[in-house]
């Protein structure tokens, strides 16, 4: 059977740095500060609401942590401000490796698809803006059922979809968090370490295999399955 690789899309193949540039015109040298903490809130309040079973969408999640974020740092963005950033998540860029890494790997023969806690209409907007769409089968939504990565329920809803098995399918991200959901899941999985200074948690729970980019990826599945 084909090898099925899910890719998640923020801060793996979409880089969400990008939204830096506009805060750079709103306030300046806190700019990258300011991102990383509606960065690190965004994720946090999906954990939360997957906890309590109370869902909203990703975008949802987005807006709520950019109320927070102008409060913590004391930034009053006025409504128009704050719509043209949540607009910025439409158009974000891809990393530089991805297009060619994601074309490599098509053409070696995996089966290819886009996984993300974010909507399925607001992920095809923004994988065509990237010029990138194209390279997959399909793109799988966590909102499909109500819930977050790293809920196990996440991971058997994109095998489900892609008809896969956990033996067969590798989840691929940069965030350790999913890395351990889906080998936690029952999938193997590649940790894109996009940075020297990552960490990956140490939970005793290690990728099955790390990467600094996509474009050594096929290679390295391919060495690791043909040794299993």
């Amino acid at each position: 059977m084909q090898t099925t690789l899910a890719f998640d899309v923020y801060g793996t193949l979409i880089d969400t740095n990008g939204v830096v540039a506009a805060l750079q015109k709103l306030i300046s040298a806190d700019a990258e500060k300011f991102s990383q903490t509606w960065r690190d809130k965004q994720l946090e309040y999906s954990f939360r609401r997957g906890l309590m079973q109370n869902y909203e969408s990703f975008a949802v999640c987005t807006s709520q942590a950019l109320d927070y974020t102008c409060t913590f740092h004391n930034v009053p963005l006025t409504a128009e401000q704050k719509a043209e950033l949540l607009g910025i998540y439409r158009v974000l860029p891809a990393f530089s490796d991805v297009k060619e890494g994601l074309t490599r790997l098509k053409a070696v023969g995996f089966r290819l698809y886009a996984f993300s806690n974010g909507r399925a209409d607001a992920l095809e907007i923004l994988l065509n803006n990237a010029g990138i769409r194209d390279l997959f089968l399909g793109v799988v939504s966590v909102d499909d059922i109500k819930s977050f990565k790293p809920n196990p329920g996440v991971y058997s809803h994109f095998l489900r979809h892609a008809k896969a098995t956990g033996g067969d399918a590798w989840l691929i991200s940069s965030n350790p968090f999913d890395v351990i959901g889906a080998i936690s899941a029952g999938m193997k999985s590649a940790w894109v370490r996009r940075s020297p200074q990552a960490i990956f948690d140490p939970w005793g729970i290690d990728p099955t295999i790390a990467v600094e980019n996509l474009l050594a990826l096929g290679d390295r599945v391919i060495e690791y399955d043909r040794g299993q």
